[in-house]
């Protein structure tokens, strides 16, 4: 079983709306969700991103939005901003929610701050967690919090989700739709561009259409990272990534993570996670031709996402791994999408 470090997770929404359960949550395990501490250990789990999330608040006359997804096409419309007051204590109890995961674990679990210690974490069997920002909704224009947060651990961000930010404009979940879907960055967008730059976080452009994908392209000195999206020629959702784009990520010595997200996977933009292996495949081949072997990787969307059935949760990595072999990938190829090419790209986004 070779170890994973994976782009993209969502526990920390879990801990955020049951947090008088997060003892059962993360140490024992409730048997929901695709994460905790005994499945991460036994499925391979060797770290990833934990991404701070702040949900779109809940209306009444909202659209069944799961519904729309389940019957493409679809074309999801962007929620509301959120404004910054209501973001940033959100933003504050989950960073608290992983730094409490650290200190319950018993030293099985480390926020990493270097490659350095994600490597240590690696030798040793600790699951390094490397803090995320989904969506920078908590930073302020002025961007005094980014120092905050970076000063906590904050490692990697997203300037956007799916929702406009003061900092630019999400892609909407749309099938089948173009990246193509709005303006790029405004100019406080482009200033946490050049501050991440400097600080040495890892600009995720997963979210962000593509009008602000190429305006990151032209400010950042850092390799173009997409966390958890996939290949919008396989899959033609909103949310994947053209041929185009993927020719600048290879040309930045950036990085894909491989979102498992049946909706991103599967052709027909369907939920069902009755889907086998081969759209998992297609996609991976399509990212390998485009990319290289040295800039793909995984980026699950674990507990944000429905998931292949075929993988379930953090428990079928090595089912994943299998699949992968017996595709005809060899074990070197392997161990890069699996870690490796991780290491490669936190090391030239952050240095050694």
């Amino acid at each position: 079983m070779i170890p994973v470090l994976d782009g993209h997770n969502d526990f920390l929404l879990r801990l955020l709306r049951a947090p008088d359960r997060r003892d059962e949550i993360w140490l024992t395990g409730e048997g929901r969700g695709h994460l905790d501490l005994p499945r991460m250990q036994a499925g391979g789990f060797a770290g990833g991103f934990f991404a701070i999330y702040i949900p779109s608040p809940v209306t009444t006359d909202a659209p069944d939005y799961e519904a729309m997804m389940d019957n493409p096409p679809y074309a999801v419309p962007l929620p509301p901003p959120v404004p910054l007051e209501t973001a940033q204590p959100v933003a504050l109890a989950m960073a608290g929610h992983l730094m409490w995961m650290e200190r319950a674990s018993g030293g099985k679990f480390r926020i990493c701050r270097t490659v350095a210690e994600v490597r240590d974490c690696l030798s040793r069997g600790v699951i390094a967690a490397i803090m995320h920002m989904e969506g920078a909704e908590a930073i302020d224009g002025g961007l005094d919090a980014l120092h905050v947060f970076h000063a906590m651990g904050l490692r990697s961000l997203g300037p956007v989700w799916s929702r406009p930010t003061i900092f630019g404009h999400g892609v909407p979940f749309g099938f089948p739709a173009s990246p193509d879907t709005g303006p790029g960055l405004t100019e406080a967008g482009k200033a946490l561009v050049r501050a991440c730059n400097q600080l040495k976080i890892l600009i995720d452009l997963s979210h962000l259409n593509e009008k602000g994908f190429d305006d990151v392209a032209r400010i950042s000195d850092a390799p173009l990272v997409a966390t958890h999206s996939n290949a919008h020629a396989v899959t033609p959702s909103a949310r994947n990534l053209t041929d185009r784009q993927l020719a600048v990520i290879r040309e930045s010595k950036g990085m894909v993570g491989l979102n498992y997200a049946t909706v991103f996977l599967r052709p027909d933009g369907k939920k069902s996670p009755d889907m086998g292996w081969e759209p998992v495949m297609r996609h991976l081949d399509h990212l390998l031709a485009n990319l290289g072997e040295d800039h793909v990787g995984l980026g699950s969307d674990f507990d944000g996402a429905l998931v292949p059935k075929e993988i379930g949760d953090v428990t079928g990595l090595p089912a994943l791994q299998q699949a992968m072999a017996a595709h005809g990938y060899g074990a070197p190829l392997i161990r890069k999408l699996c870690h490796e090419n991780w290491l490669g790209v936190l090391e030239r986004t952050w240095g050694g």
